[in-house]
């Protein structure tokens, strides 16, 4: 049993993981709607504004709910806001309102229900399951943006067209693959999870430390994702390039919440977070003079997807090791919330882009950021290597 629920988990991800291909739509949508960079990255961040809102209410209600009724519900709403932004032709504010605002709410009332779910099923193993859990978030995107990439630039498909199609897809998948999520019948596990006060787990030095470093990696991951088929400057078949990109990005992450996850079972908490962080920074830094060929470019969409994979693992199994998996989904809830501020990063570094002509002054602050928070991550490493924070 808790094999197929696994696989419905990774089903459930690979839908709700779409919007990580918004960046195969950025160029067209603008083409269509006369919108800058920036604007059309209003649906993307809207997502990010809605989803871990949603997600940190459902959270603290999961255990009442239930996980079937919580991912049924969700799979409804994510797929109704794609066929809703299937609209956007006639206003741009349904797409904002499909993909962005909809689409939010049901990803954050689905998205928690695997990750509680599968590390009730596989307490041994957090990480690793929880990377599988979630490795069709990232993966899903992969998919998605060569499907949508094909439909738009080879079936003349309109992207308003492309969302109605997804929406129906992700409708149908998320709401069977949802049905069969449900928590073990045996054990400690199966209780309901006792409400920690806020403040009891928002003032405590492992959770700040945690949130932000997780808003930084988020934040980098976003401005790269969202932005990336124009990162690349170069001519030929730049548009070919940035589909590739974009679609190794989404592969790259979905690695990177496994192999993370895996290295997360296997070290300290603040070790796996250091190194995340670090890895990230230092490859925005070569970022400006990797984008100069098409293989630099490729090898950026590699590194930084496997770096932003690992940033959905490593903060959910911390917050799981400190306190507790039956906790897990009111904890890591609030924790998510970290992706509100994040989300900003792609408007912001579209606005750059828009007066600059190039991403190089966002990408630069960002690996500084980035740099500050692994040295943070090392200074406190005792605080987030805490086992327990309910003691």
């Amino acid at each position: 049993m808790r094999y197929l629920i696994l696989v419905c988990a990774v089903l459930m991800q690979v839908c709700l993981g779409a919007t990580y291909s918004w960046s195969v739509y950025v160029q067209p949508l603008k083409t269509l709607t006369g919108l800058a960079q920036g604007p059309v990255q209003i649906p993307f961040t809207l997502f990010y504004f809605a989803f871990p809102l949603t997600m940190m209410i459902a959270g603290n209600y999961l255990p009442r709910t239930g996980p079937r009724r919580s991912a049924v519900a969700g799979g409804v709403l994510f797929g109704g806001g794609w066929l809703l932004a299937g609209l956007g032709s006639s206003s741009f504010l349904f797409t904002i309102l499909g993909i962005g605002l909809l689409a939010g709410v049901g990803a954050g009332m689905a998205y928690i229900v695997p990750i509680a779910v599968c590390i009730r099923w596989f307490p041994k193993s957090k990480g690793l399951v929880t990377g599988i859990a979630v490795a069709g978030f990232g993966g899903g995107a992969a998919m998605v943006s060569q499907v949508g990439g094909y439909l738009i630039n080879s079936m003349g498909v309109t992207p308003f067209n492309t969302f109605f199609i997804f929406g129906i897809l992700f409708l149908f998948t998320v709401v069977l693959a949802g049905s069969v999520m449900r928590f073990p019948d045996t054990g400690a596990a199966a209780g309901p999870a006792k409400t920690l006060a806020p403040k009891q787990v928002l003032t405590h030095i492992n959770f700040r430390i945690l949130y932000f470093a997780m808003f930084m990696g988020l934040a980098a991951g976003f401005a790269v994702n969202a932005n990336l088929k124009e990162l690349y400057p170069g001519g030929g078949n730049a548009v070919g390039l940035g589909i590739t990109a974009v679609s190794l990005f989404a592969l790259a992450n979905a690695a990177g919440r496994v192999i993370w996850g895996a290295v997360f079972d296997r070290t300290a908490s603040a070790t796996a977070i250091q190194a995340n962080l670090f890895f990230q920074a230092v490859v925005l830094a070569l970022a400006p003079f990797l984008v100069e060929t098409g293989t630099g470019f490729i090898v950026l969409s590699l590194v930084t997807g496997f770096n932003y994979g690992g940033v959905l693992v490593l903060y959910v199994s911390s917050a799981s090791r400190s306190w507790g998996t039956e906790n897990i989904g009111q904890i890591y809830g609030w924790l998510f919330t970290a992706n509100i501020p994040a989300s900003l990063a792609p408007i912001l570094a579209g606005f750059v882009y828009d007066r600059f002509h190039n991403f190089t002054p966002a990408l630069v602050v960002l690996s500084v950021l980035l740099g500050f928070s692994a040295f943070m991550i090392r200074q406190k490493a005792g605080a987030v290597n805490e086992e327990n924070c309910l003691g």
